[in-house]
């Protein structure tokens, strides 16, 4: 097998004198590919064309474009401003050499030249470009590496809270889509609060997806609760109630296991613990498990809560219908104060559209709830016998 020819560096000389296009490029054409240019247009014309050159060898003084003007406008092309730049010229003052290098000249070679200085000056700069193209292109991989590492981790997230979510819903009388509909119903509140003073701090662009992700696992602590509760279809008993009121405290201490194994805090699940821990608490201190009300309450959990009680409102259950969106929005706006923190009720009121958008989309079919009563009788069937 013959290995390819790597292929020379290409230099661009840049000269409106005939005689000097000649002599340069002569002297650099057994080592380079050499291209030719009299005028500062026709320079940037090549320079733009691929494959760029990979050095230009520039003159100052020419007519037209003059050669700082080729300088800044190769500097200021992204495809043109990594090319090393070397002056050429006849212009030989310490201000003029100062100038030069100031405008983003590597290099500065003065009239009448050197042919070995013309030819290491050269040299030089082509080694340094090929050692910062190598870096350039190593941090590229790098870059797409860490990219597509974190696009793992972020489905692994994915995959794991909605597998999570998923087991807790197989045991319950929901369907699926209210997981759906609650996460979205979250990130309009904390959109539509994220400028407000009180929430600012908190609702960033990577809080709202992370509020996002975490949503699902609000009712995972439901899988410890005994299916004679979490499936009756009638009203519980006090004791039965505390017992139901329990899922708060098992989902919080699940995930806490979870990311003790792991040995580090992790963002998202701190997250998920705040909601699945606090989504029942109330404004007015009402609430469980804790009863703390105001500003103790998680900022997640608060928005969580009115996700929560409006999706159970509307949507149809094993055991009853939905409330018309309506009705439903009634009772949450008169909740304000009482179970919900009133700022996010004024934020809920401003999206309503969104949330009944959110409901259409994400509807519970017939089939859906035929499967989850078909499901939900399957389970009540086990616990008779």
């Amino acid at each position: 097998m013959t290995l390819a020819t790597p292929l020379k560096p290409t230099v661009l000389v840049v000269d409106d004198t005939p005689d000097n296009l000649t002599l340069i490029g002569n002297l650099l054409k057994d080592r380079y590919r050499v291209k030719l240019a009299n005028s500062g247009e026709k320079a940037l014309a090549i320079a733009r064309a691929a494959p760029a050159p990979d050095l230009v060898l520039l003159d100052i003084m020419m007519p037209g474009m003059d050669g700082h003007q080729v300088c800044a406008a190769l500097k200021a092309d992204p495809a043109t401003r990594d090319i090393p730049i070397v002056f050429l010229t006849a212009m030989s003052s310490t201000a003029d050499e100062e100038a030069g290098l100031k405008m983003g000249a590597l290099d500065y070679i003065t009239k009448p030249i050197s042919p070995p200085i013309v030819l290491a000056r050269v040299e030089t700069q082509l080694k340094l470009k090929a050692a910062a193209d190598f870096l350039r292109d190593q941090n590229a991989f790098l870059e797409q590496q860490v990219a597509l590492r974190t696009a793992e981790v972020h489905a692994i997230q994915d995959v794991t809270i909605l597998s999570m979510a998923s087991l807790a819903e197989s045991r319950d009388n929901e369907t699926g889509n209210h997981i759906r509909r609650t996460q979205y119903y979250v990130r309009a509140l904390a959109e539509q609060l994220r400028n407000h003073p009180r929430f600012a701090h908190y609702l960033t662009d990577a809080q709202i997806e992370m509020l996002f992700k975490s949503a699902p696992l609000h009712d995972i602590g439901k899988v410890g609760i005994p299916d004679r509760i979490l499936l009756k279809p009638g009203k519980l008993t006090a004791e039965e109630f505390e017992v139901m009121k329990t899922h708060t405290t098992i989902g919080r201490d699940a995930i806490e296991r979870a990311e003790q194994q792991l040995g580090l805090p992790v963002a998202f699940l701190q997250c998920a613990k705040e909601i699945a821990y606090g989504h029942q608490e109330k404004w007015d201190g009402s609430g469980y498990p804790q009863g703390i009300g105001g500003d103790l309450i998680p900022i997640s959990a608060r928005l969580m809560a009115v996700a929560d009680v409006y999706d159970a409102l509307i949507s149809r259950r094993v055991y009853k219908e939905g409330m018309p969106h309506e009705k439903a929005v009634e009772i949450i706006i008169a909740g304000r104060n009482q179970h919900f923190d009133p700022d996010v009720i004024d934020a809920f009121v401003v999206v309503l559209s969104q949330f009944q958008a959110i409901a259409t989309k994400f509807h519970d079919s017939d089939a859906d709830l035929a499967a989850k009563v078909h499901q939900v009788e399957g389970i009540a069937h086990t616990i008779v016998l």
